[in-house]
């Protein structure tokens, strides 16, 4: 492989959602403009490939995005956020997750009304840390 190719793959998502879900569609035009390549897999299995992705229900929102290599991108995540965790992917992480679906998130924008959040880091052990905080301007 050479090194455009596994750059390339870095930013590689299959993102799993609900055939109904407008948010999510918003979510990979999002990601898309930031040079990600996403291929969207409507499925009604969705609750299985998040159990089966190691991803707790306290952590899950309406999409599960997993990188080429097998890291795990919960809900409305900021792409720079992924990007920036792909860059340097923290030991023993599984990946990132934006649980619920906060407005103002990327997919979930609502005008000027804005929730801020937290992007958790997920570990092998089934806890999180805050990997970073989103706060919006008032």
């Amino acid at each position: 492989m050479n090194a455009h190719s596994s750059v390339a793959d870095a930013l590689s998502l299959d993102v799993f959602k609900s055939p109904t879900c407008g948010c999510c569609q918003k979510w990979i035009d999002h990601i898309e403009l930031s040079g990600f390549k996403a291929t969207a897999h409507d499925t009604d299995r969705l609750n299985q490939i998040k159990t089966d992705s190691g991803i707790l229900p306290q952590y899950q929102s309406c999409h599960t995005a997993i990188s080429k290599n097998g890291f795990v991108f919960e809900g409305h995540i900021p792409a720079a956020i992924v990007k920036q965790f792909l860059d340097n992917p923290p030991k023993d992480a599984i990946g990132l997750a934006v649980p619920g679906m906060p407005m103002g998130s990327p997919g979930m924008e609502m005008g000027n009304m804005r929730d801020d959040y937290n992007v958790l880091l997920l570990k092998n052990d089934g806890s999180s840390d805050i990997y970073e905080q989103i706060i919006r301007p008032r």
